[in-house]
C-alpha cells in the first residue's frame, strides 16, 4: 500500500477505510479464566446451559405441597382438612414420601416438590386443626407457587452469546449453570508512549518551558475503558536512537502501539519517520481533514496497528476516540461503542474551516423552553480543561464554513449518563464562585460555570440559557455598577466587592510608587512595555479601556480570558502589565496598583428564581460559611443593593 506523507490530507471516512483495510482488526486471542476472574471480560464463545435451571421442581413459598384437586373447594368458611405425610422438605433435602390424595407435605421455599404434589399452599393460608392435620382456607391452581425444572433455563439453551461483557448478572447466571471456568477474549496489550523533550511525568519537577505529560495518562485510562491493557512506557525524548528502541520494544511486546507527539512536519519530529520503518505496509494515513487532529498518523506494521496522535491533548483525544477506539474494541472482541446522543440548540455562531470536519466541544444547559442548549467551550486543542467543562461535542461537516446561531445540532456525549446540570452560571468568572458552588453541590445539585464574560452572560440570561449571570459592568453615565444593564426579565442580587488594579512584576520601577492611572499614562507611551489585555465583553476589559482612554499600547491585541491568565502572562514575563483582581495578584506574587473597588453581582433570571438549584445558590450566597470563605479570599461581601463604587 502506498505510504502517504504528511499534508497528503484525506477525509475522515477515507482515513478509516485505509486503516481498516490495512489492519483488518479482529480479536487477538482466547483464554480460559476462572469464573471469579471473569467480571468485566468479554465472552469468546456462546454459552449453553449444561443443566436445567432449576434442576428440579421446587417450591417458591413456605407452605404445604398439595394436590390442587384436593383443595379446589377450600374457603374461609369451609376449609379442607389434609393429613400430614410426616415429611418435612427444606432446601437441600430430598422428599422421602409422596403426596397421596388427601395429604400434604410441609415444604420450605426452594425445597424440591415431592412426587404427587402439583401446587403449594402458602403457610399463611392454613392453620393446624388441633388433631395433627392442617386446614387449608384457600384453593390453589395446579402449578401455583412452584417452579418447574428447566423453567428458568432449559438444558442446551443458549444463555449468553459471544461478545457479551460479563457483569454481576452474568456471573450469577453462569454460577447457576455450574460453570467454573469461562472462555474469554484475551485483552489486547496496547503500548502507550509519550514523546517530547518538553514532557515531565506528573509528580515531577517542571523546568523552563516544560509541561506535564497529559496524553500518556489520559490515553492509558481510555485504553483500559475500551477493554485493553495499557502498557505505559517512560517518556521518550526527541532522540532518534532512544525513540527507535522504544518503538521496537513496544511493537514486539504489544498488540497495538499508540504514541503521542511528533506528527507535525518539523525538524525535531522523528516519530512519524521512524514509524514508517517498523514494518510493512507502514504509514497508510498521515493527515486527516478533521479539526482538531489534522496531523494524525496511522500505520500498520506486520499485522499490528500503530497510531501517532497529535501532541495537543484535545487533538489527541478526539482522534483517539474517532479513529482508534473502534479498532481497539474489535481487537478486544467488544461491540462498537454506544454513543449517547441528544439534540440541542447551539445559541451562538460557530465558525469552521471548509474542507475539515470540525469537532466543537459543548457544555449542556436548558433553554427558556426547557429544551437543551449546547454552549460551545472554546479552549483550543492544547487545553485539557475543556474536557472537564464539556459534556460532548458537535461535529460541523467539512462542507460547512460555520454553524449558524440557533441551529439544532446533534451532540455526541462523552458519557451516556450525561445530563444537563441543575444550575448553569454563565458570565464573568471569579475564584469567589467556587465556595458558593461548593455549597450548592453539597446540597445534591449539579452545577456548571461557563466563563462567557459579563456581556456574554447577560445575553445568555436574556435568552433563557442560564440561571445566573455574574456581572461587573460600570455604567459610565451614572457611575453605578450593573443595574443599568438589566431588563425586566432579570433581577440583580448583590454579590461581593473585588478590588481591580494594575498588576506588574515586583521591582519594576515604572509602576512602583505610582497610582494605577499615573502608571498607565506613563507606560502607554513606553515602547519597551508590553501589556496583556482582556477579552472583548469582559467587565475588566471595559474598565481597562476606560483607563487607557483610547490608547492602544503594545500588547493591546493580546486578549487573555481570565484574571489568572493575565497574572500568569505577567508573572512569566510574557507581558509587563495588565489588569486583574487583587486576590489573583496576591496568588501570583505580583505588584498591585488599586484602581476600582468593583461590584461583582448576579443577574438572576426571574422565571427561574424558584427552581430548587437557584434557591440553593441564593441561600449559599447568604450563608455565613460561604461569606467567611469569601472574606478569606479577600472579597468584601455585599450587604445591600448594588450602587456606585
Amino acid at each position: 500500500m502506498r505510504q502517504d506523507q504528511f499534508l497528503t490530507v484525506v477525509g475522515r471516512e477515507e482515513a478509516r477505510r485505509r486503516f481498516d483495510e490495512a489492519l483488518r482488526p479482529a480479536p487477538v486471542g482466547i483464554e480460559t479464566v476462572p469464573l471469579g476472574e471473569a467480571h468485566g471480560r468479554v465472552l469468546a464463545r456462546a454459552l449453553a446451559a449444561p443443566i436445567d435451571v432449576p434442576p428440579f421442581d421446587r417450591s417458591t413459598v413456605d407452605g404445604f405441597a398439595v394436590r390442587a384437586a384436593d383443595v379446589a373447594t377450600a374457603s374461609e368458611t369451609a376449609p379442607v382438612r389434609l393429613a400430614p405425610t410426616g415429611d418435612v422438605v427444606a432446601c437441600g433435602v430430598a422428599p422421602t414420601r409422596a403426596v397421596d390424595p388427601g395429604t400434604a407435605t410441609t415444604i420450605a421455599t426452594g425445597g424440591p416438590m415431592p412426587r404427587g404434589a402439583d401446587a403449594v399452599v402458602m403457610v399463611e393460608q392454613t392453620e393446624p386443626d388441633g388433631a395433627g392435620g392442617v386446614l387449608v382456607r384457600r384453593p390453589v391452581a395446579s402449578g401455583q407457587n412452584m417452579a418447574f425444572a428447566g423453567s428458568d433455563l432449559a438444558q442446551g439453551e443458549t444463555v449468553l452469546r459471544r461478545g457479551k461483557v460479563i457483569g454481576a448478572p452474568e456471573i450469577g447466571l453462569m454460577a447457576a449453570c455450574g460453570t467454573g471456568t469461562v472462555e474469554v477474549f484475551r485483552r489486547p496489550i496496547v503500548a502507550v508512549i509519550s514523546t517530547g523533550d518538553e514532557l515531565v511525568p506528573p509528580g515531577g519537577r517542571l523546568g523552563p518551558a516544560a509541561i506535564y505529560d497529559t496524553n500518556g495518562p489520559i490515553v492509558a485510562a481510555a485504553v483500559a475503558e475500551n477493554g485493553c491493557v495499557p502498557l505505559v512506557f517512560p517518556i521518550v525524548p526527541d532522540d532518534e536512537a532512544r525513540l527507535r528502541a522504544a518503538l521496537t520494544e513496544a511493537h514486539a511486546r504489544a498488540d497495538f502501539v499508540i504514541l503521542s507527539g511528533g506528527t507535525s512536519k518539523g525538524t525535531g519530529d522523528l516519530t512519524a519517520r521512524l514509524v514508517a520503518g517498523v514494518g510493512a505496509p507502514g504509514i497508510v494515513v498521515h493527515g486527516v481533514a478533521v479539526k482538531p487532529g489534522k496531523p494524525l498518523c496511522l500505520a500498520v506494521a506486520d499485522g499490528k496497528g500503530l497510531a501517532v496522535l497529535p501532541g495537543f491533548p484535545t487533538s489527541a483525544m478526539f482522534t483517539f476516540h474517532e479513529f482508534i477506539v473502534p479498532v481497539l474494541r474489535r481487537l478486544a472482541g467488544l461491540a462498537p461503542r454506544r454513543e449517547g446522543r441528544v439534540e440541542a440548540t447551539v445559541p451562538v455562531r460557530v465558525p469552521s474551516e471548509i474542507g475539515r470536519t470540525d469537532y466543537v466541544m459543548v457544555g449542556l444547559g436548558t433553554g427558556a423552553d426547557d429544551g437543551l442548549v449546547a454552549h460551545p467551550v472554546f479552549k483550543g486543542s492544547g487545553a485539557i480543561s475543556a474536557f472537564a467543562q464539556a459534556d460532548g461535542f458537535v461535529a460541523i461537516e467539512a462542507l460547512a464554513d460555520h454553524l449558524a446561531a440557533g441551529s439544532v445540532a446533534e451532540v455526541t456525549l462523552f458519557s451516556p449518563e450525561v445530563r444537563a446540570p441543575d444550575l448553569v452560571i454563565a458570565g464573568s468568572h471569579c475564584v469567589g464562585l467556587e465556595p458558593v458552588v461548593d455549597a450548592v453541590i453539597a446540597e445534591g445539585f449539579d452545577a456548571r460555570i461557563l466563563a462567557l464574560g459579563s456581556t456574554g452572560g447577560l445575553a445568555a440570561a436574556r435568552r433563557g440559557e442560564c440561571d445566573v449571570a455574574p456581572i461587573h459592568l460600570l455604567d459610565a453615565a451614572s457611575g453605578i455598577y450593573n443595574q443599568a444593564f438589566l431588563d425586566e426579565s432579570l433581577e440583580l442580587v448583590p454579590g461581593w466587592r473585588r478590588l481591580q488594579g494594575v498588576v506588574f512584576r515586583p521591582g519594576d520601577r515604572r509602576f512602583e510608587g505610582r497610582t494605577a492611572a499615573e502608571a498607565v499614562a506613563a507606560i502607554a507611551e513606553d515602547p519597551t512595555a508590553l501589556m496583556v489585555n482582556r477579552n472583548t465583553g469582559a467587565g475588566t476589559r471595559l474598565l481597562l479601556d476606560g483607563l487607557l482612554g483610547g490608547r492602544r499600547p503594545d500588547g493591546w491585541t493580546n486578549q487573555a480570558k481570565s484574571h489568572n491568565a493575565v497574572a500568569a502572562a505577567v508573572a512569566h514575563g510574557r507581558a509587563d502589565w495588565g489588569m486583574a483582581i487583587a486576590t489573583v495578584a496576591k496568588a501570583y506574587g505580583l505588584g498591585f496598583l488599586p484602581f476600582a473597588d468593583e461590584h461583582y453581582d448576579f443577574a438572576v433570571v426571574r422565571a427561574r428564581r424558584d427552581r430548587p438549584a437557584v434557591a440553593a445558590f441564593l441561600l449559599a450566597l447568604a450563608s455565613a460559611p460561604v461569606r467567611e470563605r469569601l472574606a478569606a479570599l479577600g472579597f468584601a461581601v455585599a450587604r445591600g443593593e448594588s450602587g456606585s463604587p
